[in-house]
C-alpha cells in the first residue's frame, strides 16, 4: 500500500487535532461507531502479537461513581502538593470529563499473557504496557477521525481501580478513558491554552 499526498495531509490533520478532551456533550455514541473503534484498536501493534490490552466498557452507575470518588480523592491530594500560587491555578483546571462523557472505558494490561509465547518481552517485559499504550493511541486517533473526542483520566490510584473493578491479579490498570462528542473544537492543547504548560518542540539528537 502506498499513500498519496492527500492521505498524508489527512493523517497530519488527525494528529494535529488529537486532543485530550475534557469537555463533552452528553449525546450518545452509536453502537456502529463504537464497533468501528473496537476494530481499529485491534489493529495496533503489540509485542509478540500478544495483544495484552483488556477493555471494560463501564456502564454501571455504581462503578462510574466509584471512579469519580477516587478521582476527587487523588485530585485533592495533588492540589495540596502545590504551593498556594500553583494550587490556585491547578484547581481551575478541568482535568476529567467523567460527568458528561457518554462512554467510559477502563483499560488494563495482562502482565503474562499466553499469547505471543513470550516473544520480544523476556528482556523488556514493559513492552506489554507499551503495547497497550499504542493500542490506546490507535483508539484515540480513530476516535478523532470519527470526530469524537477522547480524554484520559490519570489522577487515580491504579490499585484502587483494580479493586473497584475486581479484575484478575494479572490485570494491571493502564488507563481510564472518557469518550464522546467534544463540546467545542480547538486544536490547542488545554494546558497550553490556559498557560499551565506550553507545547515544546522535541529535538532529535545525533550520537
Amino acid at each position: 500500500m502506498e499513500f498519496d499526498r492527500e492521505e498524508r495531509r489527512a493523517l497530519e490533520r488527525i494528529l494535529r487535532w488529537r486532543r485530550d478532551v475534557r469537555h463533552f456533550r452528553t449525546d450518545p455514541v452509536s453502537e456502529a461507531v463504537l464497533e468501528r473503534l473496537r476494530e481499529a484498536m485491534g489493529w495496533a501493534p503489540s509485542v509478540g502479537n500478544a495483544r495484552p490490552w483488556r477493555v471494560l466498557r463501564v456502564r454501571d452507575a455504581g462503578l462510574r461513581a466509584g471512579v469519580r470518588a477516587e478521582f476527587e480523592r487523588c485530585n485533592a491530594e495533588a492540589a495540596a502538593a502545590y504551593d498556594s500560587a500553583a494550587r490556585a491555578e491547578y484547581v481551575k483546571l478541568k482535568l476529567a470529563g467523567l460527568d458528561a462523557a457518554p462512554e467510559h472505558l477502563a483499560v488494563f494490561t495482562v502482565t503474562d499473557p499466553a499469547a505471543g509465547r513470550g516473544l520480544g518481552r523476556r528482556t523488556m517485559p514493559e513492552t506489554l504496557h507499551q503495547s497497550t499504550a499504542m493500542a490506546i493511541l490507535t483508539l484515540w486517533l480513530a476516535a478523532r477521525a470519527e470526530n469524537l473526542g477522547l480524554g484520559m483520566v490519570s489522577i487515580v490510584d491504579p490499585a484502587v481501580i483494580e479493586r473497584l473493578f475486581d479484575v484478575p491479579d494479572d490485570w494491571h490498570f493502564s488507563a481510564y478513558l472518557c469518550l464522546g462528542w467534544p463540546e467545542f473544537d480547538d486544536d490547542t492543547p488545554l494546558l497550553h491554552r490556559v498557560g499551565w504548560q506550553e507545547n515544546q518542540p522535541t529535538e532529535w539528537e545525533e550520537r
